[in-house]
């Protein structure tokens, strides 16, 4: 694996106020083993097939719904698909994965870092949680029979540690919230730890957008566009009315990275088909408009994928902390295939949209393609190559 990031934050400079994840561990997942990718604003896994690039992403967005309080069994439907192929079960016919991350925020770099069994049963057996060298949480399975691990978390009160059990099945780091009282200093920095982890997490929309679920008109609903962005053309019937300059802004996009003139990109009511269903399409300016089902698969990934970038958690399909200020939230879109079907010109497009919104600092992207080269020349890009 080689590497190529566009620097690292200095240590005089302030503490970030929006938690990010700011690097992925794969201890032993899937196609990798001892790996830690540090991760920038935008980041591109970059390599060949089988290489692990949709496995990172797919170990990311497990950690992201683990720690908005999703189940074990929600998040690995298929747990022993992301046991490494060479793993050897021990004398109890125990198998399984460790993943984990670094949120920087408020509180500085916190790390978690967690151990699952997939065989026989499903269940956490570990997790690590620390910052600045001391372990805030600790979990570990005492006893197999039950269905709980036994947690100590910091307290640096009358006793230096709170011992209690924490169900085998969801992510610990979540649940202290709930669990720890604040009362003294100790609890406090564990509070805070946690609560930077789980806003680091929260807010992340994986899409794959998918041309063939594009093309078809669909019916009105929530407006909020879904992980294959099938429902695109409801998405633009609210967006448009919505936001004038994020509509302008998507607009020139579109006519960048479609062929033809391209004066608006608009929704209306489909005709001849099922009531109340609307259908998307291209304005080209003289009187002729182009539904989307015309366009090639590549222009409609394209579209999809700008859409994401230009918008925000009130209309993807994600699941913010409520509790938290917006402004205080970092919302991440993780693309699997972000190149997939795009020309060069349409990737380097898209990745210069990426890099603007990105610098920001409301939204961060990590992707997948497989090969990076077109990127070499956008600043702001960390490129994490994956050699077979």
């Amino acid at each position: 694996m080689t590497l190529s990031s566009p620097g690292t934050r200095a240590e005089a400079e302030p503490r970030p106020d929006r938690p990010s994840v700011t690097e992925l561990r794969l201890a032993a997942f899937a196609a990798h083993r001892r790996a830690g990718f540090p991760l920038g604003p935008l980041s591109l896994f970059s390599g060949p097939s089988g290489s692990g690039k949709s496995s990172a992403l797919r170990a990311y967005e497990a950690l992201a719904r683990l720690g908005g309080g999703a189940e074990l069994d929600e998040v690995f439907p298929d747990p022993v698909a992301c046991v490494p192929e060479r793993a050897r079960p021990d004398s109890q016919r125990r198998r399984g994965f460790r993943i984990g991350c670094t949120a920087d925020g408020p509180e500085g770099p916190v790390r978690l870092d967690v151990a699952v069994q997939a065989e026989p049963e499903l269940r956490i057996v570990g997790e690590r949680l620390t910052a600045g060298g001391l372990t805030l949480l600790e979990t570990a399975l005492r006893d197999p029979g039950r269905r709980t691990v036994q947690a100590a978390w910091h307290t640096a009160g009358s006793s230096p540690v709170t011992r209690a059990p924490l169900p085998d099945d969801r992510l610990g780091t979540a649940l202290l919230p709930l669990r720890v009282a604040g009362k003294t200093d100790g609890q406090r920095q564990v509070l805070a730890a946690a609560e930077q982890m789980v806003v680091a997490l929260r807010s992340v929309y994986a899409c794959d957008p998918l041309p063939r679920s594009m093309r078809s008109a669909v019916p009105l609903g929530a407006g909020r566009l879904l992980r294959g962005c099938g429902n695109l053309a409801e998405v633009l019937w609210r967006t448009r009315a919505e936001c004038g300059r994020r509509h302008g802004l998507l607009v020139d996009a579109v006519r960048a990275g479609c062929a033809g003139p391209v004066r608006d990109l608009l929704a209306e009511t489909a005709t001849g088909g099922v009531e109340g269903t609307v259908r998307a399409l291209l304005d080209r300016g003289d009187g002729l408009r182009t539904p989307l089902g015309r366009l090639g698969d590549g222009e409609l990934r394209y579209l999809a994928l700008a859409l994401v970038l230009l918008t925000g958690p009130g209309v993807l399909e994600v699941d913010p902390a409520g509790e938290v200020p917006a402004a205080l939230q970092t919302l991440t879109v993780l693309a699997d295939g972000f190149d997939r079907d795009l020309d060069v010109r349409q990737r380097v497009g898209l990745v210069r949209l990426a890099a603007r919104m990105c610098e920001r600092g409301h939204i961060r992207l990590v992707g997948a393609v497989s090969d990076a080269s077109w990127a070499a020349g956008v600043g702001g890009v960390t490129v994490v190559d994956l050699e077979p």
